[in-house]
């Protein structure tokens, strides 16, 4: 039986180097932003490279949907797949991914805003998906009976193997030390984009140190972090630690 990891994260938030984690285990497959394509094709959100993305990728929602609910590629028995919250507008929700076990990575919203903003033409609270992810994870507790698993990229850049360990136990999957290392350069499951969104990931072999102190960000900037710190505030205090 397959396991079907949706991970379900903002941009900036360690996202493609989780990806990478987990894509370093043998027993894994992984897919980066399946649902891009159809968020770029109804929103209209001026991305770069949105053409080609929508030229990519299935932009139907209900089939992307099925095709994340059905056989893993390879016959992996774990998949990983990397969801962006804030991709989610068109009629597919949570609650319509049957059968994929649902959890959240988060970043504090002031270290978001400022790395992301150097790589958007324009940034506003609902691009952090915070929001998104909030509502998410409320859905799915209430049908769980308990919260799904919350993991913090300050957490994982702090200590990648402690954390990550407890991940994978909230995940019901077993450790493997793989995932803490990986060879450079661009995969063939990166989406399209990764040319303009993974230089950073494409040259690493690991996760990175843990954050340094914040860079300062203007009043606009300011503005949109504070607008999505208590959602995440929410979901931070149900974060798994070492």
């Amino acid at each position: 039986m397959t396991i079907r990891i949706a991970m379900w994260s903002g941009p900036r938030n360690l996202s493609t180097a989780m990806m990478r984690s987990f894509g370093s285990r043998a027993d894994t497959a992984v897919s980066d932003e399946p649902f891009y394509g159809a968020y770029l094709k109804d929103s209209a959100d001026p991305q770069p490279m949105a053409d080609d993305v929508i030229a990519a990728m299935d932009c139907d929602w209900d089939s992307v949907a099925r095709a994340m609910a059905g056989p893993s590629p390879d016959g992996a028995p774990i998949w990983y797949q990397k969801h962006m919250a804030h991709h989610m507008v068109g009629p597919i929700a949570i609650d319509d991914l049957s059968g994929l076990t649902h959890a959240f990575l988060i970043r504090d919203p002031a270290r978001v805003v400022a790395s992301y903003a150097a790589k958007r033409v324009a940034v506003r609270p609902e691009h952090l998906g915070v929001m998104r992810q909030l509502e998410y994870f409320e859905r799915e507790a209430d049908r769980l009976g308990h919260a799904p698993p919350v993991i913090d990229s300050a957490d994982i850049l702090l200590d990648p193997a402690g954390t990550l360990a407890a991940l994978c136990g909230a995940l019901r999957i077993d450790w493997d030390p793989a995932m803490l290392c990986w060879a450079p350069g661009i995969r063939e499951t990166d989406g399209v984009w990764a040319p303009h969104w993974y230089d950073a990931v494409a040259a690493s072999e690991g996760f990175g140190p843990p954050d340094g102190p914040l860079q300062v960000i203007d009043d606009a900037a300011q503005r949109i972090a504070e607008a999505c710190r208590p959602a995440y505030e929410q979901l931070a205090a149900h974060k798994i630690t070492a």
